[in-house]
């Protein structure tokens, strides 16, 4: 880890930000990296001379309740990841360093798309996402950022924020990382416990379902993947949803094109979410 640059002030970044050679590819975390990271981080290499990433467990994306207070902080171990996938520098600020003025008046707001599925089960998320997200790429002076599909409203609306506000970022998808089994990786899978872990797998076999019937139309694609998620009772579904991946509207039943099944459950006590592009009308998505 003796080349990777570790910063944790605004000037600390500065100086890092102006020594790396551009283009310059971030990858925003919130820690407890794993092999989904390595993965974003190995895809931000290809694509700018200099890798930059985040390590910011952002409040803001926190509602009551949720799971801030026992989110896993694994910074050392962060840090030796980035290193070995090839990262130049690591900002890790506190909460004071990205909120000097504590709680910010101003945030950035995700406006209707933000208020369904995730946004409806999670009020202020995706203000709270949008907002920290802006601040880092002003803050790292991002030339291209790389997220996940695996949380594809927030791609979507990040998105959305850098053509709306004109933030001159590239922002690039990657296809999500999942486990041997399916399972796609989260940070928080570190909370399933083994019976847990096998019930989660009910999320990836209902969306595979619902990809295989593709072919025969949006009912189709609801009714296989509901299936699957009603024989695994103990995953408590929040919602599954078939949409438009522009709109993120329901899609009717004529619809034949790309579309976006999602889905979002509790396993035990831990909420966990996954998706797959597929196109109606043609078999196997």
């Amino acid at each position: 880890m003796s080349d990777l640059v570790v910063a944790r002030t605004r000037a600390e970044l500065a100086a890092a930000r102006a020594a790396l050679p551009s283009p310059v590819a971030v990858v925003m975390t919130m820690g407890a990296l794993h092999a989904g990271h390595a993965h974003l981080i190995r895809e931000a290499r290809s694509r700018g001379e200099s890798v930059l990433v985040t390590v910011f467990l952002n409040p803001l994306q926190f509602g009551a309740g949720e799971d801030l207070a026992r989110y896993p902080r694994t910074l050392d171990a962060d840090l030796a990841l980035a290193a070995a996938e090839g990262a130049a520098v690591v900002f890790a600020p506190g909460p004071d360093v990205v909120y000097p003025d504590g709680d910010p008046g101003v945030r950035v707001s995700a406006g209707a798309l933000g208020d369904v599925l995730e946004g409806a089960s999670r009020p202020g998320h995706f203000d709270g996402v949008l907002t920290v997200v802006a601040k880092l790429m002003h803050l790292t002076r991002a030339d291209v950022c790389l997220f996940g599909q695996k949380d594809a409203q927030q791609l979507l609306l990040v998105r959305r924020m850098v053509r709306d506000l004109d933030l001159g970022v590239d922002v690039v998808a990657v296809p999500t990382v999942r486990e041997a089994d399916g399972l796609a990786m989260s940070s928080r899978n570190r909370y399933l416990s083994p019976f847990d872990r096998e019930v989660a797998l009910a999320l990836h076999r209902s969306l595979s379902a619902g990809e295989a019937a593709a072919a025969e139309g949006p009912s189709a694609v609801r009714r296989a993947a509901r299936d699957v998620l009603r024989a695994e009772p103990a995953a408590r579904v929040d919602y599954l949803a078939l949409v438009d991946p522009l709109t993120l509207a329901d899609v009717p039943e004529h619809f034949r094109g790309e579309a976006l099944l999602a889905v979002a459950a509790r396993v035990g006590s831990t909420r966990l979410i996954d998706n797959v592009p597929l196109v109606i009308g043609r078999a196997g998505g």
